[in-house]
């Protein structure tokens, strides 16, 4: 979801490696072990949770987790949790990276040290407030000084175990006084509207003989502050939660009687330090994290259509997208926006073939052939993902999910069976999955998608050209990527791709999916197993027949129509809280829990997962599908799906499944033709429309719908963003575009051995790489020119302090000190 600014839209993502924990502190009782787990956080907001490591002190999760973030945050906070079966879970220790610091961690293991968690450390929000101080003349005609304190508004509040009802004590402080307020308790919201006044006398009365008419103690008023600190009304034993504070000294009335600005909550320093930072232990962690600001379409038409062309350019190695590949540190960095952009304007198998040809004329035994992480198998790998993400669900889910829930044993090493466990039985039911699962596989071929099937075809073509003596180079060409790269991955981890619900994978299932995931690589690359005794169960023709048969079809004709599939692609599912719908004429329109399943077909919710629907909607009668207004109920991340006849209104677990559902919900109702242009973004109550106080409950909406997705559910690319991504690699690795450009010139001039420094370039045709160089050179200068302006712009446009950017905002305060060591250069 794209904030917009100014013309300029802006997109912030994350992508974490969550590693393992290390010498978490022992459990206070006998056993000493904990079971732990690990959660995200946006600010205080939990977006993802891992698997229970049970009974260990040093637990390895090794889960991947990315999100699309769609609003501001200042915290991305990990909390390791202990697991406590009888009382609430404890905190252990938690990991917190300021947001302008995790540029810093960009893309690096890091081992980050546990902090202790304390309520007064945990604060989020911030806070409108006024000051204003004004001359009071007395009956006696004496002059005193009077202090306004008028707090507007907080917005962004966390929300403590489920609640939040909100109040401010505003206090007067300084040396040798302290003078408190209270404003009244706001009930359930985290955005709560105050605009309450308080009044303090802020200097001692003093006479017309001792001083002028406007002068007051300023040494009193120096010393003098005023504290803010925000509270959660409890009717716990424990008493009302801290939420955060703000300290403003009354210097800042100096300048000026008046005074309003916006204001970051602040932790409150208790000076608790009993707890080294080395006692709690330590997490290993890879966050990456990118905030894309993308300018309108015709920005970057002329790099655009540099990488377009790519397949076009003779050799492919003197392309603008092969030689991003080149200068990026990792292929994969350049094949994620290389891939999307291809793709969305089908561009993608042209260069993949391209690409592909030229590495497998490098080529030099066929037995390690795309074996690499090459430009090549990571565009490839990439392809796969994006557009074979439903092929995959389609013919695994089914099966995965029945093997995982049925729990039978499938260890097959004598050295790791349990007590009372049969090698002979387990081998039995591996042998029966694994029979399952290549027979649903080998049965799949017609719903593979074309891109894919194109992709295979070209690979085939190229390999049985380079290695005409070798007759299974043309299979294993291709099932390097189908099973090795695409099936063995999801089987291994079926949670990762969405094949099974997170979590739910028992230890012996993950077992299981282990031992099919070796069987199936080895079955698919024609080679013995370790497994001896297991594998002569598979060693018959019909299974090899099986899988030929499989491979020619996926890569013998790519360019067919797909068929389509009859039976529905479940797409989503989960547990939201939903509002009656009112479908009755009469009853309570209450909230209650339940299951929501999303398919190609309709759009349903029950009590729990498996019973029969409660309310079905097909997807044609989807209209469209909004946020609606927190105002609306007092309860955040909630969205409406509009009807013909009503809208039922549905909140989601956190911000980042709301998007998630209604990004999925838009795709697949996209094509209706009786989608809405406006609808009303707050909820119908007692008569009338809350945003537009319209009476009927029919009457037309007054607010455009967001801009509409693509209806293709599996490619939902921007092609601006994706260039906006190229571009920020280009620039970032700008030194190296320029070391390739020595590279050409040295090999132009100089026909010796090559210099180490340019020997990590693949440089075929140093004239046309040179060339294109000096065309993404150029045009990676103008978009930066483009940036610099906005920045400059915006730098003017800004005030600190403004509801945007609240004081207390580093990443601003580090914005505003470049701008100004930028200003003093030019100068």
């Amino acid at each position: 979801m794209a904030v917009e600014e100014e013309g300029l839209r802006v997109f912030q993502s994350v992508r974490i490696k969550i590693g393992e924990a290390k010498n978490l502190p022992s459990y206070p009782g006998p056993n000493k072990m904990r079971d732990c787990y690990c959660t995200v956080n946006l600010d205080q907001e939990e977006v993802f949770r891992t698997k229970i490591v049970e009974k260990s002190l040093c637990p390895f999760y090794g889960e991947d987790f990315y999100c699309e973030i769609p609003r501001s945050f200042r915290h991305l906070s990990f909390y390791i949790f202990d697991r406590d079966v009888f009382r609430r879970d404890s905190i252990i220790g938690k990991v917190a990276i300021q947001k302008e610091d995790l540029q810093k961690y960009h893309n690096r293991d890091t081992w980050f040290q546990l902090q202790h968690v304390d309520a007064d450390s945990e604060v989020q929000g911030k806070v409108h407030l006024e000051l204003r101080l004004s001359e009071v003349i007395t009956d006696t005609g004496v002059v005193c000084h009077k202090l306004a304190a008028r707090i507007l508004e907080c917005q962004g509040l966390p929300i403590v175990n489920g609640q939040c009802d909100p109040y401010a004590t505003v206090t007067l402080a300084g040396p040798f006084r302290s003078e408190a307020k209270k404003t009244k308790v706001k009930k359930k919201t985290n955005n709560p509207q105050f605009d309450e006044v308080f009044y303090f006398e802020v200097t001692r009365p003093c006479s017309y003989s001792k001083k002028s008419h406007f002068d007051f103690e300023e040494e009193d008023v120096d010393k003098l502050e005023i504290r803010v600190d925000l509270w959660n009304a409890s009717n716990l034993k424990f008493g009302d939660e801290f939420l955060g504070e703000l300290r403003i000294p009354l210097k800042v009335l100096r300048q000026s009687s008046s005074y309003e600005a916006w204001y970051f909550l602040q932790p409150r320093d208790n000076g608790n330090k009993t707890l080294k930072p080395d006692d709690l232990g330590s997490l290993r962690l890879n966050v990456v994290y990118t905030e894309d600001h993308v300018f309108s379409s015709e920005y970057y038409s002329p790099l655009r259509d540099l990488l377009l062309k790519s397949a076009d350019v003779e050799p492919v190695s003197a392309s603008a997208a092969h030689i991003l590949g080149e200068v990026c540190r990792e292929k994969q960095e350049a094949a994620i926006p290389l891939v999307r952009l291809l793709l969305h304007y089908g561009r993608v198998v042209p260069f993949i073939s391209a690409i592909a040809s030229a590495e497998v004329k490098r080529t030099q035994d066929p037995n390690t052939i795309f074996r690499g992480n090459s430009l090549t198998s990571k565009c490839i790998d990439e392809t796969m993902k994006l557009a074979g993400m439903h092929y995959l669900h389609v013919t695994l889910k089914p099966t995965i999910e029945e093997i995982c829930q049925s729990h039978r044993s499938c260890e097959i090493d004598p050295v790791k069976l349990k007590d009372g466990e049969n090698l002979e039985n387990n081998m039995e039911n591996l042998r029966q999955y694994v029979d399952r699962i290549f027979t649903v596989i080998t049965k799949s071929g017609v719903s593979c998608p074309t891109v894919m099937c194109d992709i295979f075809f070209s690979l085939r073509e190229a390999a049985a050209k380079r290695f005409q003596d070798d007759l299974d180079v043309r299979y294993t060409a291709v099932s390097s990527f189908i099973f090795l790269r695409f099936f063995a991955p999801a089987i291994l981890s079926p949670n990762l791709f969405q094949l099974t619900p997170h979590h739910t994978v028992s230890e012996s299932s993950h077992k299981s999916t282990g031992q099919f995931s070796k069987t199936s690589q080895c079955t698919a690359s024609f080679k013995e197993s370790y497994m001896a005794t297991f594998y002569e169960f598979f060693n018959e023709q019909k299974y090899a027949d099986a899988v030929k048969n499989f491979l020619d079809l996926i890569s013998s004709s790519g360019r067919r129509d797909p068929k389509s599939v009859e039976q529905p692609i479940l797409l989503k599912e989960g547990f939201m809280i939903k509002r009656a719908q009112g479908r009755k004429r009469f009853g309570m329109k209450n909230f209650k829990k339940r299951w929501f399943r999303l398919t190609n077909h309709e759009f349903t919710y029950q009590k729990s997962k498996g019973d029969q629907p409660l309310c079905s909607i097909p997807i044609e009668n989807i209209l469209a599908v909004e946020r609606l207004e927190e105002e609306s109920f007092r309860m955040k991340n909630m969205f409406q799906v509009i009807q013909p006849e009503r809208a039922l209104y549905i909140q989601a677990n956190n911000c980042v499944e709301a998007k998630d559902w209604i990004d999925i919900l838009t795709k697949v109702s996209q094509c209706n033709q009786k989608r809405l242009t406006v609808y009303h973004p707050s909820a119908y109550l007692n008569g009338h429309w809350l945003c537009c106080k319209a009476s009927s409950d029919t009457a037309t909406g007054c607010t455009p719908c967001t801009g509409g997705l693509p209806a293709n559910i599996q490619l939902d690319i921007d092609g601006d963003r994706e260039t906006e991504r190229i571009y920020s690699l280009f620039n970032l690795y700008m030194g190296k575009l320029e070391k390739m450009q020595e590279a050409c010139g040295s090999k132009s001039v100089y026909d010796g051995p090559e210099q180490e420094e340019y020997s990590t370039f693949i440089i075929d045709d140093p004239q046309e790489t040179y060339k294109t160089l000096k065309q993404v050179i150029a045009g990676v200068g103008t978009l930066e020119q483009e940036h610099a302006q906005y920045r400059r712009d915006k730098f003017k446009k800004t005030r600190y302090g403004s509801q945007e950017h609240p004081i207390g905002d580093k990443s601003f305060q580090n914005y505003i000190r470049q701008q100004s060591e930028i200003s003093t250069h030019s100068i």
